[in-house]
């Protein structure tokens, strides 16, 4: 108990100093309301937690015509003993591999189920633990939530271990502001979450990790699932996200009604009592062949009255169409100029989403398949063909004249009609074979109005080993011109030529006997002019024009000394550019045998082995392993590298066993580390 102003009365103070000497001797229970509520936040968090996981999360998106990937985490929960969690779509919609990890730290692999982006709701199932007793966490009714009541956000933000944060229930039918619904509302994937979704608002807190994480009540039920921040947070009503995961338990896919009708709340202008206004419907949508139109008011949806007034109603009208049945008539009455109309209405089945896209390296593209709404939103009269996503700068199909472009659609090759991306790669593998060097292809695509025909050379470019340059007469040293504010700063500005900067190990010109910083003013009594930058390559021309094993006489300055000293001329050592190169096309990064000049470079003795590292794409699983560019690879999987042709071998081996685990031992700089690497390789 604490005064908060001097200004109360003193006689308050008697009181105060009596309640604090009472308190010191009490006894230690839990009669306080603050005791009370934190031992029941401990007793909600302690019978959830057990069933709670961090997820760590491997997912594929596509760009630049590949498939690139990268890593996040988000949280997930235990429903049954099978294993199956429940999630966000955002968090494991896209996974190509998914790690569980509970708060004892035990680890489990996971699959997806099934995922369903128009709720944001996915299904993950553990792996291995066929004879795990799952802990459960218990399925709570979210329409017996009431604003005030105390819930939890349990989850691992941050990719922290498992965490609880308290609030209370603020709305319980939050909807995105009218900003947000102005602009598209929350997407993912194409796929409007508002529109079935409304939040159960809540101010515990919650951070990047935390979604998918369970909303909990203090029964230690779930109630919803974490998935927004937009000030207040927000959860996924639980009894609709219940729903939904037993659908995709059951099978991969939520079934629902469709009938293309687009509707608003009434105008406020508009006079009449109930109904919902028709703003539009879907070509060749049930909606448009039954007749309704924009502008209608829609009074009832099989014999149930509509009434809407404000935005926040849709997402119930929505869900109402969605449980139509499908395949049989159901009257709507509208009203259109003051008469009132029964209109017979058959819903479809809503097209399933498929999220899935592909990487055609052959080509440098990625493609999808084009869905019922895609080809509505190209103004396509079917969906034959496939979509362009994304073309790789400087690939096939990025080179062709004219280029394809992202959003074509290409619709045949090779004389092949395509009507869908099994047949795209069907037809490519057929005219690529076995041949050896990329393959002119004819190809239509559309785009927009026009029907455009180009010619793409299909087909992976083997990278070829370079070819040798003619080993050339060398000094084994490096210098700098003497320009003529170095020759001020030597004290003589009369001084021409070159100064000795270093002088490789082990080389004819340390054996000779030449230093660093060593002035070179003339070779075989031919003077030295170079005074300016742009005669730094004047000495190593004059080099090369005698032969690998002559021996010159250099004339040197060396402080107050002039001295001549005879050097025999090396061979010129394989540039970088010479080296034969691996180009990893599954784990995307490219390296090469070591050369001389890395050697000098890094202090690396003559022994010294492995390929040096010169490219890692980005989204590649070596970049996800956190190979660098400059690492040196050592050994892979405990097999030492002695080169690029060893490299091959063993990486080719790996590919072809499928190995679950690839370890990089790499140098780099004075550490040496050990890099795992978790590839995918069901779609290689």
């Amino acid at each position: 108990m604490k005064i908060s102003s001097t200004s109360r009365t003193l006689w308050l103070l008697p009181l105060f100093l009596f309640s604090a000497a009472c308190s010191l001797f009490a006894d230690e229970r839990p009669d306080s309301i603050t005791d009370q509520l934190s031992l029941s936040i401990k007793a909600a968090a302690a019978r959830v937690t057990p069933a709670l996981v961090r997820i760590h999360v491997v997912e594929a998106y596509y760009r630049e015509g590949r498939e690139m990937k990268s890593e996040s985490s988000g949280s997930g929960v235990v429903i049954d003993a099978q294993g199956h969690v429940v999630t966000n779509h955002h968090v494991a919609g896209h996974a190509k591999q998914m790690k569980c990890v509970f708060a004892d730290k035990s680890e489990y692999a996971a699959e997806l189920v099934g995922t369903d982006p128009l709720t944001d709701i996915a299904v993950i199932k553990l792996k291995g633990g066929e004879n795990s007793s799952f802990n459960l966490a218990q399925w709570g009714d979210s329409s017996a939530v009431r604003v005030g009541d105390t819930v939890l956000a349990m989850g691992s933000p941050l990719a922290l271990s498992q965490s609880v944060t308290r609030g209370i229930i603020s709305n319980t039918e939050m909807t995105l502001p009218s900003w947000m619904s102005q602009m598209g509302g929350l997407t993912l994937d194409g796929e409007n979450v508002g529109a079935l979704v409304r939040w159960l608002a809540h101010d515990a807190q919650i951070f990047g990790g935390n979604s998918g994480g369970p909303l909990v009540n203090m029964a230690g039920e779930i109630i919803g699932i974490n998935e927004i921040s937009l000030g207040l947070s927000g959860a996924i009503p639980g009894n609709l996200a219940r729903s939904v995961a037993q659908e995709l338990i059951a099978s991969g896919s939520v079934r629902r009604a469709w009938v293309g009708l687009e509707v608003q709340p009434r105008l406020k202008s508009d006079s009449r009592s109930t109904g919902v206004l028709v703003s539009g419907t879907i070509a060749d949508s049930p909606a448009r062949s039954s007749g309704l139109e924009p502008g209608d008011l829609l009074l009832s949806v099989g014999g149930e009255p509509v009434d809407i007034r404000f935005p926040v109603q849709l997402p119930d009208f929505n869900l109402m169409i969605t449980h139509l049945p499908i395949g049989e008539a159901v009257a709507f009455e509208v009203e259109r100029s003051g008469e009132k109309k029964i209109l017979s209405v058959t819903p479809v089945e809503r097209e399933i989403f498929e999220q899935k896209e592909y990487e055609e390296i052959q080509w440098g593209i990625t493609v999808r398949n084009i869905s019922f709404m895609m080809a509505k939103e190209l103004k396509r009269k079917s969906t034959d063909g496939v979509l362009v996503t994304s073309v790789r700068s400087g690939g096939p199909a990025g080179d062709a004249k004219p280029p394809i472009s992202t959003n074509d659609v290409i619709v045949s090759i090779g004389g092949e009609t395509v009507k869908n991306v099994r047949q795209f790669q069907e037809v490519t593998e057929r005219i690529t074979g076995n041949a050896s060097e990329p393959v002119p292809t004819s190809t239509l695509l559309e785009r927009k109005n026009d029907h455009l025909l180009t010619v793409v050379k299909v087909g992976i470019r083997e990278p070829r080993d370079p070819g040798q340059e003619v080993r050339k007469a060398w000094l084994p040293i490096e210098y700098q011109v003497i320009t003529r504010d170095i020759a001020g700063s030597l004290g003589d500005e009369s001084l021409k030529g070159y100064r000795v900067s270093q002088v490789y190990k082990g080389g004819t010109a340390e054996k000779a006997g030449l230093l660093v910083g060593d002035l070179i003013l003339a070779v075989d009594d031919e003077p030295m002019t170079a005074s300016s930058t742009e005669h730094y390559e004047e000495l190593a021309a004059l080099i090369r024009q005698y032969s690998i094993g002559d021996t010159v006489a250099v004339q040197v300055k060396r402080g107050n000394e002039t001295l001549s000293l005879s050097i025999e001329l090396a061979a010129s050592p394989k540039l970088p550019r010479e080296m034969k190169k691996i180009e990893d096309e599954h784990f995307e990064f490219t390296a090469r045998d070591i050369t001389f000049f890395d050697r000098a470079a890094e202090q690396w003795a003559e022994s010294q082995s492995g390929i040096l590292v010169e490219q890692v794409k980005p989204g590649g699983w070596a970049a996800l392993g956190s190979l660098t560019p400059g690492d040196l690879i050592l050994e892979v999987n405990g097999t030492a590298l002695s080169s690029v042709d060893i490299a091959r071998k063993i990486l080719g081996d790996l590919s072809e066993e499928k190995a679950p685990s690839i370890v990089f031992k790499v140098q780099r700089g004075i550490r040496t580390l050990f890099l795992e690497l978790e590839p995918q390789w069901s779609n290689s």
